[in-house]
């Protein structure tokens, strides 16, 4: 049975004694444990000049056996890494059957130190004691993306811009393809109101992943927010297209955004003048209100109302009324003009 595939990733060994045992070791369980039966070449992923593997992105049709092997063989590498990780996806017609997560856990002291400030990034309190650690994985590598990336969350979180935007460029100097170093440093720019860039960064965090993770629908809400903040309308309503109409799962963060995502495509496309659009993004809004969505119904219906109005469809007036009776501080206005 052929099943779709996507496997993408990169792992650096940090030296030519590690890389060369990785390497003959790669060879030869292709041949004695998998009969060659492995979904990439030797010559493709392993580079010299660097000692690292570099995955790319594959997708294709393989068997279910094919993507096991490559799974087992590409874990095996990683225990010869020091830092990185893989992930490899099968999926039916968008459903994810499976899923594996592949990044080093030797007893290595640099990889140590990372697993260690890595699961102290979101403990509470212990966001200083994560630097310590993951600055230890950086003096003992000064290569490793992954601990630039996660210091540089570490310090955003502590409001250290300066500090997190630092730790981003380094990051992504030495691994452009990790989405997370580019969804973070969107967000410094965000901070710095810097929207150009950040939608620079955001549009690279979703060409680095793929539609089934998190951080690609994170990375197109927030690069709509940019383009809503630069008047980019058509850039904002093709990234809030996308996400209102995604079907997220209930363990999807993304979801407690959907409503948020369908208010603010209803007030691009009145900027747009796709009123009757419009309406139907602000319904979906209205229905069922998801967790992060802070907009005031009154807003809502006071904007269904002006796009029911623009587009010369009955209800206008009761929603900029149900508006007033909400509180919007703009309904008297425009229900004068209505009525």
């Amino acid at each position: 049975m052929w099943i779709k595939s996507i496997i993408q990733g990169r792992l650096e060994f940090g030296n030519q004694k590690s890389y060369d045992k990785v390497v003959k070791m790669f060879a030869y369980r292709t041949e004695n444990y998998h009969k060659n039966d492995i979904l990439f070449k030797e010559e493709e992923i392993f580079f010299e000049d660097g000692y690292y593997m570099d995955l790319k992105r594959f997708v294709g049709q393989v068997t279910q056996k094919s993507f096991k092997n490559t799974i087992d063989i590409l874990g095996y590498c990683a225990q010869f890494a020091i830092s990185g990780s893989i992930d490899g996806w099968l999926t039916d017609t968008g459903t994810v059957l499976a899923h594996t997560h592949i990044e080093p856990e030797s007893d290595k002291a640099v990889v140590q130190f990372f697993q260690k400030g890595k699961k102290l990034v979101k403990a509470k309190g212990e966001q200083q004691k994560a630097i310590e650690q993951l600055t230890k994985a950086i003096e003992k590598y000064d290569r490793h993306a992954q601990a630039y990336e996660r210091r540089a969350k570490v310090n955003f979180m502590l409001k250290k811009y300066h500090d997190a935007l630092r730790d981003y460029n380094k990051s992504i100097g030495i691994d452009g393809t990790n989405p997370a170093a580019y969804y973070g440093r969107g967000k410094v720019h965000i901070i710095n109101e810097d929207y150009d860039l950040a939608a620079e960064d955001f549009d690279m965090a979703t060409k680095k992943s793929i539609a089934l993770q998190h951080i690609y629908w994170k990375a197109r809400r927030l690069k709509a927010d940019c383009h809503i903040k630069l008047k980019q309308f058509p850039k904002a309503a093709f990234d809030l297209k996308l996400f209102s109409n995604r079907k997220f799962e209930k363990d999807n963060p993304n979801i407690h955004w959907k409503s948020y995502a369908q208010y603010q495509y209803g007030r691009v496309l009145i900027e747009m003048g796709e009123n009757e659009e419009a309406i139907k993004a602000f319904d979906a809004s209205l229905v069922d209100v998801s967790k992060f969505d802070k907009t005031p119904e009154s807003e809502k219906y006071f904007y269904r109302g002006l796009a029911k109005k623009k587009a010369g469809k009955n209800g206008s007036i009761k929603d900029i009324k149900m508006a007033k009776e909400l509180g919007f501080k703009n309904a008297d206005k425009l229900v004068a003009q209505l009525i």
